[in-house]
């Protein structure tokens, strides 16, 4: 395990206290510094940047979906949304997560006896940064040309494939939003964030976006006309004959959903005329999924660096000239329309 040094804010000591005992209970991981609002928060990140911060979302001064935007563009670092109250505060945790924060996890909690309870969750997050060492430092991908799949006797299905992760709610729903409701493709979105916060994420980007957003239900068939999400914590695969699928290997990949699986399962079932992009985020998942669509005729776009929260993803996939284009943010989703312009589909 790599040692870990994580900030704690937090406006009430008791969180702060409980927090403290699950850091403290991995060898290795210790306690950075604590804040108990986010301007505080801000201003210990500047003179001592941790290797991952737990953020609460309802503080004084400044909340933490402020602090969060203020730390990701002074002294970027990762950034685990925690909080007891997210039924009631969906909004500041998308808000929170599209100004960068890297994930979002319920706040463990004393049980009666003395002993934290629900603290697994953020144990699992906190130990995927710890394996992925320095998460805004992208890592070498490889950079060899798979040969291209060749299309399944289930048929081609025309495909709108987005992977995000760091910054990715909000930058997914600008692009939803500029794709208009009429794009004829299934729309799937792999985000990478927790399966308890999978239908909140659904629910919020349907809001955004005023059109219907559900979660990839396993073993449905993939359609036209439909925008779903990835459930979270396992990965999302399409099968050949275009049913969707979750499966826990591999186990060896940090990031889940793995936007790379999803990708790289598209070329068996997904049309030729299929766009993916691949939005802000930390690290390189999904650089070789998208360069593997690129050599299988697919249209491939990244986010440009001025406009990704964490220039990561999109700069492992320039490494690789994985993508025909790389655009800023806005122009996005007119550029996946002008490759729909015209196209008619049968629903399937």
């Amino acid at each position: 395990m790599n040692p870990l040094r994580v900030a704690i804010v937090d406006d009430l000591a008791l969180a702060r206290a409980v927090l403290r005992r699950v850091v403290g209970s991995v060898p290795g991981y210790q306690v950075a510094w604590e804040a108990a609002d986010g301007a505080q928060a801000v201003a210990k990140a500047a003179a001592d940047k941790p290797d991952a911060i737990l953020m609460d979302l309802v503080m004084p001064h400044v909340d933490g979906a402020a602090a969060t935007r203020q730390i990701m563009a002074a002294t970027p670092c990762p950034i685990l949304i925690v909080t007891s109250s997210i039924g009631t505060n969906l909004t500041r945790v998308y808000e929170a997560l599209g100004a960068g924060g890297l994930d979002a996890v319920n706040t463990p909690t004393l049980g009666p006896d003395g002993t934290v309870r629900g603290e697994a969750p953020l144990l699992a997050r906190l130990a995927t940064i710890a394996k992925t060492a320095s998460p805004f430092t992208v890592p070498q991908v490889m950079g060899s040309s798979p040969p291209a799949a060749t299309a399944s006797s289930a048929g081609q299905l025309p495909f709108i494939a987005i992977g995000a992760s760091t910054g990715g709610p909000a930058a997914v729903a600008q692009v939803l939003s500029d794709l208009g409701p009429n794009v004829p493709a299934a729309v799937v979105v792999v985000q990478h964030i927790g399966s308890d916060f999978t239908p909140g994420l659904a629910g919020w980007l349907s809001a955004r976006i005023g059109r219907p957003v559900g979660v990839c239900p396993d073993g449905a068939r993939a359609a036209v006309g439909t925008v779903s999400v990835a459930g979270g914590e396992r990965h999302l695969i399409l099968d050949r004959a275009g049913r969707f699928q979750y499966t826990d290997e591999p186990n060896s990949s940090p990031y889940r959903p793995s936007v790379d699986l999803f990708f790289e399962s598209l070329l068996p079932v997904g049309s030729p005329n299929g766009v993916a992009v691949l939005l802000t985020g930390m690290g390189a998942d999904g650089a070789r999924g998208l360069r593997k669509l690129r050599d299988g005729g697919w249209h491939t776009i990244a986010q440009d660096e001025a406009t990704c929260v964490v220039y990561g993803m999109p700069k492992a996939a320039g490494q690789l000239n994985a993508a025909v284009e790389v655009l800023p943010l806005a122009r996005i989703g007119a550029a996946i329309r002008t490759r729909f312009e015209g196209v008619r589909h049968p629903a399937r």
